[in-house]
């Protein structure tokens, strides 16, 4: 190889390095970016609940999640999509700019709704899925009309239905949630064992009676295969 072969070699390579590194340099810059708007979007909230006299369970039943999806928001570990900052910027009583401007990125935490239109049941199956499900963004509604609006603007991975739910029917709803994302898997949670053949009309994944246990999930996870952190029993 001639020495002008052996420049041109070892120039290609320091491209090659260069290039790595250059790429190297930009993951790390975009992590720092990220996390740094998980502690700006961390502090805002901290902030304005404090504010606002609320304890991180007052804002939590307030906003139809659990205190660990708070805690998580305001340590700075997960962000809330769109709709859930709308949703904050709401029972907060501020303008939502001031939410979406610390938090312009979601992660990718596998997303889970709730509705049910009693507000004691869905608390309760609120904790059993933080429980269950310690990775997920949780989120609880009390009308179809609530979920819908949820699911227009951000994704949602798997949704459970209470099937009664007031004048509407969580039938429609399965149906409305699957024109909006085809790929939602939607499990029916209700009191009625009876409905269980008119579940399955709906392109329903999975049908559970109340009230929502931890078994129950894992078991309607495992049979879903969902790629979500699943404890187990005995944790």
């Amino acid at each position: 190889m001639t020495f002008n072969e052996s420049c041109q070699n070892a120039n290609f390579f320091f491209r090659i390095m260069l290039a790595f590194v250059s790429a190297l340099d930009y993951q790390v810059m975009r992590k720092g970016r990220i996390d740094t708007m998980k502690t700006l979007f961390a502090n805002a909230l901290k902030k304005l609940r404090t504010q606002r006299g609320l304890t991180q369970i007052q804002l939590a039943n307030l906003m139809f999640v659990n205190k660990a999806t708070i805690s998580k928001w305001e340590s700075g570990s997960r962000l809330p999509d769109a709709a859930m900052i709308t949703r904050l910027a709401r029972v907060l009583d501020v303008d939502v700019g001031t939410l979406l401007s610390a938090a312009s990125k979601s992660d990718e935490s596998p997303s889970i709704i709730v509705v049910d239109d009693n507000k004691a049941v869905l608390s309760y199956s609120l904790l059993v899925l933080e429980k269950v499900v310690p990775t997920a963004a949780i989120a609880g509604f009390n009308w179809p009309q609530e979920a819908i609006r949820y699911a227009k603007v951000s994704r949602t991975d798997l949704a459970i239905l209470d099937i009664e739910l007031g004048t509407a029917s969580g039938f429609d709803l399965c149906r409305a949630l699957l024109d909006i994302n085809p790929c939602t898997k939607v499990i029916y949670l209700t009191a009625y064992p009876d409905y269980a053949l008119d579940a399955w009309d709906t392109d329903a994944h999975g049908f559970m009676v109340k009230p929502l246990t931890p078994e129950g999930v894992r078991k309607q996870l495992k049979k879903l295969r969902f790629p979500f952190s699943v404890r187990g029993e005995d944790e």
